[in-house]
């Protein structure tokens, strides 16, 4: 029999787990916010997926275009994983979308040697199958060109129109910090902390702070947290609604006597990669910060590596490229771009200054080189590398001032390709979160 596990302590926080999850400084620090708020209800957040390609009709993967309401893609491939009778790594899906929204996206399901009209039809408040069809592989994460935005920002008057226009024209021009958005760090803003727990093995930490943390969103979760704390996993498990996937998972196992380590493997691939996911955000934001405090969000150094924005293959910046006459006139269409570190253990590095950047906000994480190794080689797949663009192009931007039921507002529509957070191009606008005004420390071509 497992051992039974004791209530696991809160570990002290510090200055290095803040969640980094809300600039510290704007391209557009010298025009005014408008304020506001958004995602009031649903309808004011619609989100559109460009598909990287269509379904060819034949194969052993079901296509879905769904639009949900209120969801969040872990959400909707649950429940289509229910609706399908089909284990949840079943499920595909290109990118991750915003919960408090209406989106449209496409899901696969593997349901070999059957058709669409051999499933009942899924019956479901807020998720809705606009088609359905055929293909030959699942949908992977990436497998989109990128998405369509159509905000409205409200409690604003909409003569801040002009200020809305001098922000999105600077982003259409400069481009978009592509910083990963709060929605990435969950509902208590702790879920790089969670990742950053599982890379190091820590699995009591990890629980903690999935099932306690610091601040509890609902009475609901105050509730389990107080008696997860007390050792009560059934009675924590009995509190919770049945959304709360992750925090059920590891408590009913807790309540079967197992092990913080055995608890932790039932939650399934896709929810532990999002928490790792998280974690390398967190570490890619932080650097960005850097870049942007350093005015050198559009410029290239020797020690970058550069990204290509059609092909999205990266390449090595040396002096000889640095110094290139024709490398700013590519930054300024569009073409290149400086990256920023995924991090895992085979992720391609930087060297010199821009290694040196990269590598420090990993340790001001908490995390260590020889400790992603190990993790890489006991996880196998679960965590994966990569470059990211510090910055993304903002295409089809439009802008309208309008008015309706409940009241005045400016909508703002624009393109972002995959990985993008349409939210911080709207806080760029808006100004609602902690950017401090730093634009002595921006090059003067950042205010033309």
């Amino acid at each position: 029999m497992s051992e039974t596990p004791s209530p696991v302590a809160v570990p002290t926080s510090t200055p290095a787990t803040d969640p980094h999850v809300a600039p510290t400084i704007y391209v557009t620090a010298d025009v005014p916010g408008t304020g506001g708020v958004i995602k009031q209800r649903p309808e004011d957040f619609l989100v559109d997926e460009t598909a990287a390609y269509q379904p060819s009709g034949e194969g052993d993967h079901l296509y879905l275009y769904v639009e949900k309401r209120n969801l969040s893609t872990l959400e909707a491939a649950r429940i289509l994983a229910g609706h399908f009778g089909v284990a949840p790594e079943t499920v595909g899906f290109a990118g991750m979308k915003d919960r408090v929204a209406i989106t449209r996206q496409l899901f696969s399901v593997h349901t070999p040697g059957k058709k669409p009209e051999d499933f009942p039809q899924l019956d479901h408040d807020r998720l809705q199958v606009q088609w359905a069809d055929r293909h030959t592989n699942k949908i992977r994460l990436g497998h989109l060109t990128g998405n369509r935005f159509s905000i409205r920002i409200r409690d604003v008057g909409v003569g801040q129109i002009r200020a809305a226009k001098a922000s999105l024209d600077r982003l259409a021009s400069l481009g978009v910090p592509n910083r990963f958005g709060p929605q990435r760090f969950g509902r208590t803003l702790n879920n790089h902390l969670i990742g950053r727990a599982l890379i190091r093995a820590n699995f009591e930490d990890a629980i903690r702070l999935l099932i306690a943390p610091d601040h509890a969103t609902t009475e609901a979760h105050a509730k389990a947290k107080s008696l997860f704390l007390e050792g009560k996993y059934g009675e924590a498990l009995a509190e919770l609604p049945h959304t709360s996937y992750p925090e059920r998972c590891i408590l009913r196992a807790l309540a079967k006597k197992e092990r913080p380590s055995r608890a932790i493997k039932t939650l399934d691939r896709s929810t532990l990669r999002f928490f790792l996911s998280a974690f390398q955000s967190a570490a890619f934001n932080m650097v960005l910060d850097e870049r942007l405090k350093a005015g050198t969000l559009n410029q290239l150094h020797a020690g970058d590596i550069a990204f290509k924005h059609d092909s999205r293959a990266c390449f090595p910046v040396d002096d000889a490229v640095a110094a290139d006459p024709t490398t700013p006139e590519r930054l300024t269409k569009f073409e290149i771009s400086a990256s920023g570190p995924m991090w895992s253990a085979e992720m391609r590095r930087a060297s010199g200054a821009t290694d040196a950047i990269e590598l420090a906000a990993l340790d001001r994480l908490g995390v260590t080189m020889p400790q992603l190794v190990a993790f890489d080689k006991s996880a196998g797949q679960l965590i994966e590398g990569a470059r990211r663009p510090l910055r993304v192009p903002l295409a089809y931007p439009e802008l309208e001032a309008g008015l309706d039921e409940h009241g005045q507002y400016i909508r703002v529509a624009f393109d972002l390709p995959r990985g993008a957070f349409a939210t911080v191009a709207l806080e760029e606008i808006m100004k609602v979160g902690r950017g401090t005004d730093a634009s002595a420390e921006l090059p003067e071509e950042e205010h033309e």
